[in-house]
């Protein structure tokens, strides 16, 4: 389950930063929010960046867990945003979960196989605006040695220049569900659900020039 769930997460990083960068599917300027945004290459900042995931555990609910230590870069081009391109890496290994032992097991072969499959990766393929600030991200998901295509919502937060460190950043929010089972990972089905919800917060910096 957290396999897809960090697939998902993977691809949700894609998403979000493209949905600020894709047009709609009609000739229509892109946002003003995007078009404000410089063009280049934009860095993931992995300190502010999460990947929260949740799976149904029958009967008692929902299972929390999340994904440190994401990177990755996104070309962006504010005057043909089509042609941005996103690709992320999030570490097997930065899974995290209300147990320090239950962690340790999401790293064994019985479910993610980090020693196998230790990165998580999504590469963009399309993005189409569905509103000012959001978008429809499609992308490649590899996650436990297999790759499939996934889709995700994403919302364009902010663009501007941090108070703190003065680098110019942007920010998204990207929701969206997949299935473990896709990914080779059933363990504890049906007991723990084969649907993963996903929530990832991406923040990403304008990498030096």
């Amino acid at each position: 389950m957290p396999r897809i769930f960090a697939a998902g997460v993977v691809l949700s990083f894609g998403l979000a930063a493209q949905a600020l960068a894709q047009p709609p599917p009609r000739p229509v300027p892109p946002p003003a929010a995007a078009q404000s945004v410089p063009a280049g290459a934009w860095q993931i900042v992995p300190a502010h960046t999460r990947v929260v995931f949740s799976v149904g555990r029958f009967p008692f609910g929902d299972y929390y867990g999340q994904f440190v230590g994401a990177t990755g870069q996104l070309q962006f081009d504010p005057k043909d945003p089509a042609a941005s391109r996103l690709e992320v890496r999030i570490p097997i290994a930065g899974v995290e979960s209300e147990s320090a032992g239950f962690t340790g097991a999401l790293e064994g072969p019985g479910w993610f196989d980090a020693a196998r499959f230790p990165v998580m990766t999504f590469r963009s393929r399309a993005i189409t605006l569905t509103g000012p600030a959001t978008a429809d991200v499609a992308g490649d998901l590899t996650l436990h040695g297999v790759t499939r295509l996934v889709v995700f919502k994403a919302t364009f937060n902010v663009a501007g220049v941090s108070p703190l460190d003065k680098a110019w950043s942007t920010g998204f929010e990207v929701r969206g569900v997949i299935r473990r089972r896709e990914f080779g990972v059933t363990r504890y089905e049906p007991f723990i659900s084969d649907d993963v919800r996903i929530v990832i917060s991406a923040a990403f910096e304008r990498a030096p020039s």
